[in-house]
């Protein structure tokens, strides 16, 4: 796609593509990370084509009270920890003041953890101390999730972190540049306005959905 503006004609063909220009990442020892919903669908043929382990990082944006769509922050965990960031770019502009952040904050800590034990249903968090990891997104407009789930992975101590994405803002894939060893995105316009442009075929991923791309991958 880095050589076209045709879309993707769904998550699944995203990941074969994305899988297509990932193959130097190869290795024994890979575990794929996958951010529900939509993302754990392009990470599963993108760990099937590299043959590394499938996990899901679970992720939950911090909506502005009144404008749940907007996200002023971002919550991630990998283990126990659940780590927070902030959209101060958000937070510039609303009036939202630090006890009102934490009770939203709190709510989603709690839908987090409930989505956590409903995907994984049982099967242990996937080591990755020492391991090269890929975090996988069905695509990135603001980057919130994608940052806080990149928080949440480094603490666990990954030889080498890389952000794939079939789509993204370029702005956003120019920020995380700084925060990872590397960041390969297929089509990053210019024109960018919402992950959705990139695919034919956007219908919301099921958590059904979910948890079938991760009972069917290798065991970590």
């Amino acid at each position: 796609m880095s050589a076209t503006t045709e879309p993707f004609a769904d998550r699944v063909e995203a990941g074969r593509a994305l899988a297509a220009r990932l193959p130097g990442h190869a290795d024994p020892a890979l575990v794929v990370l996958g951010l529900p919903r939509g993302g754990v669908v392009v990470a599963g043929e993108v760990a099937r084509a590299l043959g590394g382990a499938l996990d899901v990082v679970v992720v939950r944006k911090i909506g502005v009270p009144w404008q749940p769509e907007l996200a002023m922050g971002a919550i991630a965990a990998v283990d126990s920890d659940v780590e927070t960031v902030h959209d101060q770019r958000v937070l510039a502009h609303v009036d939202v003041d630090e006890e009102t952040f934490a009770r939203a904050r709190e709510r989603e800590v709690v839908e987090l953890r409930r989505r956590e034990a409903a995907y994984r249903q049982g099967r242990p968090v996937t080591p990755l101390a020492g391991r090269p990891v890929l975090v996988v997104d069905d695509g990135l407009a603001t980057g919130s999730t994608m940052r806080a789930a990149l928080t949440a992975v480094r603490r666990q101590g990954p030889r080498r972190l890389t952000v794939a994405v079939p789509v993204a803002s370029p702005r956003v894939c120019a920020q995380l540049a700084d925060e990872v060893d590397e960041v390969v995105c297929l089509w990053a316009p210019e024109s960018f306005s919402a992950v959705g442009q990139g695919y034919r075929d956007f219908r919301p991923t099921t958590d059904d959905e979910v948890r079938a791309a991760l009972a069917g991958s290798a065991a970590g």
